[in-house]
């Protein structure tokens, strides 16, 4: 390209915004059942936006539009272990007569950027090209080779998408130790002085399970003391109530210190109310790292009022902290009772990572220079992401899509919530931060 090119005037933070906007007009949909619209249209997005800075992406079909693409940007030195960017295109659905904006309209307002997806992660999508097409015009290779993987759904537990990518084309992320994502690398403001990035170093993991329980079936004006309903709906109540028991991972006791040294106070794991009300939105994020969790989502039974039905079924979103799961298993069953069958819907391991080496430090450096009082500290994500598929091939992850809030912004609150949207600010600080991020990596 030539130095009098105009495409060289057009930088990251010129074209973030639009890039963001356009994916999510994309529409998405991920129900879990392949009835949404899939993801080919964002693979085909995505791939041209990449090869029209000189790049060869792939797209890779899983299932009928089903769709993840996946380039390799060659670096300075080949020689060195390669990093991964992997982001995901697929959200989960909404319903736009609850929104202020159209959750598929990509408007700005009050100076952010609406719609599904514009935290989760559409936003993390849209940086990442923006830097990658910003460096590639300006021929600015990164000092290592770099992976990037935007995948599908993510939202489903990765199957057509990380992990289908991992099972069968291992071979892309030949050489990669290293990966960032989603849900880390955003503000938290304790004060004019110091500003927390939660950096994401471990995840919960989870069994999403289908409970059954049997019964006798008969009329329902008779007695039944065998009422499969009335069972599964006691033993639901009591899981649904249950206080699971606190237990401190490395990852959160690191956290709390952090959290402890910023607020000047120390804060005890075993009493943590007084201490979650002073994290806003993120205490919902935060006070589930603490236990093991099992949430009823879905009740089913019946067809009809005069019968009492030989089955009932529940669904539950159980998630176990690193090191727990065994525990939390038999926790289950106990609370559950012996009347009741558990069966995974879908199953996935915890992860956990330490907070130290070249990347982080790259982190640090990065968000120091854009953020003169940015800290960077670890935390447990509640959830879930990709990340546990590339930890099959021996990656080690992070969650690092850095984005600096407003104080007042419920952050926790636009994951899979109604108003969905990402500051225009937070989107350019993000592709600042990422550029210098590669060139510290």
């Amino acid at each position: 390209m030539s130095e009098t090119d105009p495409a060289r005037s057009v930088t990251g933070e010129d074209e973030v915004v639009d890039l963001c906007r356009e994916l999510i007009r994309i529409d998405t949909s991920n129900y879990g059942d392949h009835s949404g619209p899939g993801e080919r249209e964002a693979a085909e997005y995505v791939a041209e936006k990449l090869a029209e800075v000189g790049l060869e992406p792939k797209i890779f079909e899983s299932h009928k539009g089903r769709a993840s693409t996946v380039a390799r940007i060659e670096g300075e030195d080949p020689s060195r272990p390669a990093l991964l960017i992997h982001g995901h295109t697929d959200v989960v659905p909404a319903n736009a007569d609850d929104w202020t904006h159209h959750p598929f309209s990509g408007e700005i307002a009050d100076g952010c950027v609406w719609g599904r997806g514009a935290v989760d992660m559409k936003d993390m999508d849209a940086m990442t090209l923006a830097v990658v097409r910003d460096r590639l015009r300006s021929g600015r290779k990164p000092p290592r080779d770099v992976v990037l993987a935007f995948l599908a759904d993510e939202e489903a537990g990765g199957t057509y998408g990380a992990k289908y990518l991992v099972r069968e084309h291992p071979e892309l992320f030949e050489g990669v130790t290293e990966a960032i994502g989603e849900v880390g690398g955003f503000s938290f403001t304790v004060n004019e002085k110091l500003r927390l990035y939660l950096v994401e170093t471990a995840e919960k993991g989870m069994h999403w399970m289908r409970l059954t329980v049997d019964g006798t079936a008969g009329h329902g004006s008779m007695t039944n003391d065998d009422n499969a309903i009335t069972e599964l709906c006691e033993a639901v109540a009591r899981l649904g109530r249950h206080q699971w028991p606190v237990r401190v991972t490395k990852t959160v006791r690191a956290f709390l210190d952090e959290l402890s040294d910023a607020l000047g106070t120390e804060l005890d794991p075993e009493n943590m109310d007084e201490t979650l009300a002073k994290l806003g939105g993120i205490a919902r994020m935060i006070g589930t790292t603490l236990r093991n969790s099992a949430a009823p989502t879905m009740l089913g039974a019946g067809y009809k009022v005069n019968v009492i039905p030989g089955q009932a079924t529940a669904h539950v979103d159980g998630r176990f902290l690193p090191g727990y799961e065994e525990e939390f298993l038999a926790d289950l069953d106990r609370i559950l009772g012996p009347r009741v069958k558990r069966e995974d819907v879908h199953a996935d391991k915890a992860l956990e990572t330490d907070f130290d080496g070249r990347l982080v430090d790259a982190m640090q450096s990065a968000l120091s220079a854009e953020d003169p009082i940015a800290r960077a500290v670890p935390y447990m994500l509640s959830g879930g992401t990709d990340a546990k598929s590339f930890d099959d091939l021996g990656i080690r992850c992070f969650g690092f899509a850095p984005l600096k809030l407003p104080p007042e912004l419920d952050f926790a609150g636009m994951f899979h919530g109604v108003d969905e949207r990402v500051p225009v600010d937070g989107l350019k600080f993000g592709v600042r931060v990422l550029d210098r991020f590669l060139d510290a990596s």
